[in-house]
């Protein structure tokens, strides 16, 4: 197999919309996962993300409870299909938001757990870091491939063959 042959078969994955339908639902379920702890634990989150020490005391609490609602929707929004370029876009602020997050505080050394899934996360660290920025590449191979099975084309053939 020639190099080229190798290349122009690892640029057709690559840009897949096959590979991208999988990270869309991968992340997906990711942020549905995440949510639900979050959701269910609310109180435990808004301690979180204190500990990180970049939010203003008055606002920890609103985002314990508004983020897990936004992550469950835009999860559900996304495996879904539904305005999922619009979602995209969501989700890639919050990831570049959390990333942003670790990075601090890993930079700073501040011995906490990441808070993504529960509160009894291993320490946050580069590695912590690195799997976010797989996520975000994850992300943004979605917005820029992804084409399969969108629930609201099918809402808009029905409503062209009416």
């Amino acid at each position: 197999m020639s190099t080229k042959a190798v290349y122009n078969f690892m640029l057709r994955l690559l840009t897949s919309k096959e590979l991208a339908f999988i990270f869309r639902l991968y992340i997906g379920g990711l942020f549905v996962y995440a949510s639900l702890y979050k959701i269910n634990y609310a109180v435990e989150f808004a301690e979180t993300i204190a500990n990180y020490q970049l939010v203003p005391y008055w606002a920890v609490n609103f985002l314990a409870v508004t983020m897990p609602w936004l992550e469950l929707i835009c999860g559900l929004m996304l495996i879904i299909g539904f305005r999922a370029k619009a979602v995209t876009v969501i989700i890639g602020g919050m990831m570049v938001m959390f990333t942003v997050a670790l990075v601090i505080n890993v930079i700073q050394d501040t011995p906490i757990s990441c808070g993504c899934f529960s509160t009894s996360d291993e320490l946050i660290g580069w590695h912590t870091v690195l799997r976010d920025v797989i996520w975000l590449g994850m992300i943004v191979h979605i917005y820029y491939f992804d084409r399969m099975f969108h629930l609201e084309n099918r809402f808009l053939a029905l409503l062209r063959r009416i």
